[in-house]
């Protein structure tokens, strides 16, 4: 007859089972993560308690095999029959031998095999997971996970029995000293505890806080992780591990991590053992270790009350101002709290939201700002032709550049060429309406970097490519801002836009070489036509005051010689009379004066001597240069 543990192990196999079964099913139907990894480690447990009830059933036989062979040695009339060794007679025990020598290991490999991919799986399953749900919730709202509270009540009931049920199998199992029904029993009490974790999860879940699903479910695939490690460990240190004969050997398979997990009171005994081995007397046996120990509940549970009192105290940093919620409904008179130390409900009949009302942020519309661009970037010169970061594009008018030509007949006028700009601007926002951004709209900082963005595309469309990159930016950046702040204050949004800057204008990346050479063009031809213009200019500047010398000096010309004529006629007027009073008088003088004029340049000769009768001739040739005849010689130099 099958003993007491052996239907003990059967009872966890099939709970196991039921368990994992429906866990998973209701994990799925609710979407929580948790709980379909948390059915993993059933999944486990399921494997191993399978192994340990096969092995203590081959155990079991085992012992009626030996029963039987020892009542059959004892009669005197069948020793004949039985001379052969004993190991060669009792077939149980080979085959018990066998197990443990060949499949056990096998399987421990298995277990590992099957934890290690697990992790790998599972940690990539969430990571896909939580990018798409992050998604669904940008353009839903918020995830909420399906029937919680069902899926709530229905882990609850499975940690509880699940609870019952490892207990009283490890009683037994420690009773009894079974060592083949620890696994199962550690199993079952770690599974309750892992239940009862996912029942406090989808409580969080359902109380606003869905966030926790994901991190509980990725600390249960770091567990599972390291208990994969533990298994590694265990069959690398098999292999050196010396055999006895005669002693009850600890299962491969059985996890020494998952019975501390499952039963941790294991770890205030071994604490206890070790204090009494230290101190060479019984510590176990104090006042103060026993009063601990019977009273750790207690103590745990002031913990967990202080803790939840100290939820009633908040403490505002300077620059912040806080949202105070009652149930989810603002307290009223208390909607907005300010800096410093407030006294609330604990957690979770009052919340408190803090928002950084006094600092200046910022959302980028179209390239990201320098702090999320790449780091081999920062510190160097971007030029226009190279990638530097994600672009946006925006589409401009040009209304300089030539147009489809039209007719007279043409009744509608034509829409202007378009352009492609990269920009990137910063709109700096505070928040001055802390309820108004908090409950009219969800999601606020995305509603506005929205309506900036549809701002900015209006009023591109509506300027000139050549205004946006050059004079007209700071009207187009205090424009931009007046407009945001309108569609801000339409949708009650409570900010107030600060500052709307332009900055990285430049075409597109691809067509950025390309519009360099057309404005290089533009600049060339716009050069050539001044310096055209310029000598245009010095030309008929230079022409302007050649021919106004030119006049200006006929003119005087004309002018002195009408005055000269005029004094001519007037001295021969006046001459007159004078030649009429003495003819011989004028006459000489007139020849005197004319001789003078005619000599005044030459070389004259003065002859001083007198009574002679010298024959005096003059050379009126022109007069030798002066510098050729007149120079003076140096004096001689002393020594």
């Amino acid at each position: 007859m099958e003993r007491t543990y052996l239907k003990n192990g059967l009872i966890n196999l099939l709970m196991l089972l039921a368990v994992g079964a429906a866990g998973f099913a209701m994990a799925r139907y609710t979407h929580s993560f948790a709980g379909q990894v948390a059915m993993v480690f059933v999944g486990l447990g399921f494997l191993v308690t399978v192994v340990s009830c096969f092995q203590m059933r081959l155990e079991d036989r085992e012992r009626l095999e030996k029963m039987e062979f020892d009542e059959l040695t004892k009669a005197a009339s069948s020793a004949a029959l039985f001379t052969k060794a004993e190991s060669e007679t009792l077939l149980a025990r080979r085959s018990r031998e066998q197990f443990e020598r060949f499949f056990i290991p096998i399987f421990t490999i298995l277990l590992f095999v099957l934890q290690g991919g697990s992790v790998f799986l599972l940690w990539r399953w969430l990571k896909e997971s939580s990018a798409t749900t992050a998604k669904a919730a940008q353009t839903a709202g918020a995830v909420v996970l399906n029937s919680p509270l069902i899926a709530l009540a229905l882990f609850g009931l499975f940690a509880l029995v699940l609870f019952l049920l490892g207990k009283f199998a490890a009683n037994v199992a420690r009773l009894q000293k079974e060592r083949l029904l620890r696994p199962s029993a550690s199993y079952l009490m770690l599974n309750s505890y892992l239940c009862g974790a996912v029942a406090v999860t989808l409580a969080i879940a359902e109380a606003g806080f869905p966030v926790w699903d994901f991190y509980v479910a990725r600390a249960l695939v770091v567990l599972l992780g390291v208990l994969a490690a533990e298994t590694l460990i265990g069959l690398v240190l098999e292999i050196y591990r010396p055999r006895i004969q005669a002693k009850a050997e600890r299962s491969l398979y059985e996890s020494r991590l998952v019975g501390l997990l499952g039963q941790p009171e294991g770890l205030i005994t071994t604490a206890a053992q070790a204090l009494d081995y230290q101190f060479g007397f019984k510590v176990s046996e104090t006042w103060f270790y026993r009063f601990l120990e019977s009273n750790l509940g207690w103590i745990l549970l002031g913990q967990v009350a202080v803790l939840f009192l100290s939820t009633s105290f908040v403490i505002v940093q300077s620059g912040e101002q806080a949202l105070l919620e009652r149930f989810g409904e603002p307290v009223a008179g208390r909607e907005i709290i300010g800096p410093g130390l407030h006294l609330k409900l604990p957690w979770p009949v009052d919340k408190v939201y803090r928002y950084r009302t006094e600092e200046i942020q910022t959302v980028n519309i179209g390239v990201p700002d320098e702090n999320e661009k790449e780091e081999k970037h920062k510190e160097k010169t971007i030029v226009w032709a190279v990638t530097h970061g994600k672009e946006e594009n925006f589409l401009v008018a040009s209304h300089d550049s030539p147009s489809v030509e039209t007719t007279p007949d043409d009744s509608a006028k034509k829409s202007p060429p378009v352009s492609l700009l990269t920009v990137s601007i910063p709109v700096q926002f505070q928040i001055s309406n802390l309820v108004a951004w908090a409950y009219n709209n969800e999601s606020p900082d995305e509603l506005l970097e929205k309506l900036a963005s549809r701002e900015v595309v209006r009023y591109l469309v509506n300027v000139d490519l050549n205004d946006m990159m050059s004079r007209g930016r700071w009207e187009a950046a205090e424009t931009l801002r007046e407009r945001i702040q309108r569609a801000a204050d339409d949708r009650q949004l409570g900010v107030r836009i600060i500052f709307v800057g332009l900055q990285d204008v430049h075409p597109p990346v691809k067509v950025a070489k390309a519009y360099e050479s057309v404005v290089g063009a533009i600049h060339t031809a716009k050069a050539k036509i001044l310096a055209a213009e310029a000598d245009s200019i010095r030309t008929n500047a230079w022409a302007g005051a050649r021919a106004f010398t030119i006049t200006n000096q006929a003119e005087a010309e004309r002018v002195r010689r009408e005055v000269n004529a005029l004094a001519q006629a007037a001295l021969f007027t006046n001459q007159i009379p004078a030649f009429q009073a003495a003819r011989s008088v004028y006459a000489q003088r007139a020849y005197l004066q004319t001789f003078n004029r005619a000599v005044a340049g030459a070389r004259k000769y003065i002859l001083v001597a007198t009574n002679t009768h010298d024959v005096v001739t003059f050379n009126l040739e022109d007069k030798i240069r002066r510098e050729l005849t007149d120079f003076d010689v140096p004096a001689p130099k002393t020594k």
